[in-house]
């Protein structure tokens, strides 16, 4: 498995370079008090767009303008990597920044007198801190340390999502890159019929998963040891206290946030495993999961910005091993861009098959038959094929 080492510098002497960089992950949580601050000082409505603007626009363009970091630590710097607590308070600080700025924007909106296009862009706004902060709950979810696994829950508490926590790590990680996975897109399915298909499945995958573990136990599931249960009820209670200090008039806007920003994750699960699929052995099982089922992205930014979810294939490959550490493969598939330009071009299905349809063939040496393929698509796909076979690329290497 080929990987891109930083073989300039001996290991003894390997610095991580990005180090002074990380801390820029807490810039989104940041932004919508500078809105705040830009609409009390200039009563400008278009100032609650601040946030989305920066993630959605400055941020690719930066992002293309560096390019990308293909560096990957040695493998004997990566138990100091690991142990060193910089990085990971980077992460529990994060969960502060989110909930402040939650309760900024519930007072914003408690007040009454906003205009349509300040409501939409706070929704927008708050959607999108909450929306990240589901990938910080990520990176936190996957650790064994205890402490961590409640900081994930707190996390996902905004946006509702508390069944990701069980769902993403106890199914995702199983299933992905199946047909059989609800959060691993179909090669000619668009975002908008993935979006209803994975909401529903991953919920309904996630109470399956935690009801078996305690009815294997012979215990009923309807317990505050039940992962959903507990996770859910920290959504009930922030809901609650919020609703206490600002009105009940701010539910409704607690509702609209959540959608926005858990169908931000949602988005982001579309493009990083999009047509690419796990081929069965001859025992009939599913093949070992590796950095060819995942899309990478090795553009600088949006890594520092995302705690370097888009090295995304080692995530699944090593799912303990920590952001800081996270490797590029040779073997990945890559994505055209960042993720923050991607999740633009996945609101477009035109725009997105154009971009990615011909690498997933690609991928797979043209055979269309190697690739997780939405079954609706296959004869539009059969059919495009036919009329303009799929150029040579790097093929599927089972």
């Amino acid at each position: 498995m080929a990987i891109s080492p930083d073989a300039t510098v001996p290991p003894v002497a390997w610095r991580d370079t990005r180090k002074p960089l990380w801390p820029l992950a807490l810039l989104v949580p940041v932004l919508p008090f500078l809105g705040w601050l830009g609409w009390r000082g200039s009563g400008d409505a278009w100032a609650w767009w601040l946030t989305p603007v920066v993630v959605f626009g400055l941020i690719p363009v930066v992002d293309l303008l560096i390019g990308d970091d293909r560096r990957n630590p040695p493998d004997e710097a990566v138990p100091r990597l690991s142990a060193d607590g910089y990085y990971r308070w980077l992460t529990y600080l994060y969960l502060p920044t989110q909930y402040a700025a939650l309760v900024l924007c519930c007072a914003v909106w408690a007040r009454g007198d906003l205009s349509w296009v300040a409501a939409a862009g706070l929704v927008a706004t708050v959607g999108v801190v909450n929306g990240i902060a589901i990938n910080t709950a990520h990176e936190l979810g996957h650790k064994r340390e205890t402490a961590e696994r409640w900081l994930s829950k707190v996390a996902l508490a905004p946006t509702g999502y508390g069944h990701f926590y069980v769902e993403h790590n106890r199914g995702h990680h199983t299933r992905v890159a199946t047909p059989e996975d609800p959060a691993s897109s179909r090669l000619g399915e668009s975002f908008w019929a993935f979006w209803p298909r994975t909401v529903w499945g991953s919920l309904r995958s996630a109470w399956r998963l935690e009801t078996s573990r305690f009815r294997l136990r012979g215990r009923s599931p309807w317990t505050w040891r039940n992962d959903i249960l507990n996770a859910w009820a920290m959504t009930l209670v922030l809901y609650a206290a919020l609703m206490l200090a600002f009105g009940p008039g701010v539910l409704v806007f607690l509702l609209l946030q959540a959608v926005v920003g858990f169908s931000l994750l949602e988005v982001v699960n579309y493009l990083e495993h999009y047509g690419l699929a796990r081929q069965r052995t001859a025992a009939g099982r599913y093949e070992k999961v590796d950095p060819r089922h995942s899309w990478n992205s090795d553009r600088t930014v949006t890594n520092v910005f995302l705690f370097q979810l888009q090295r995304h294939s080692d995530h699944h490959a090593n799912p303990l091993r920590r952001y800081q550490t996270l490797r590029s493969f040779d073997t990945s598939p890559q994505l055209p861009a960042g993720y923050a330009t991607m999740v633009v071009a996945a609101l477009v299905p035109p725009l997105w098959r154009r971009l990615m349809d011909h690498r997933v063939l690609a991928h797979y040496g043209g055979d269309l038959d190697l690739a997780n393929v939405h079954p609706p698509a296959r004869r539009r796909l059969r059919e495009r094929q036919r009329r303009r076979p799929a150029a040579p690329g790097q093929g599927y290497a089972g």
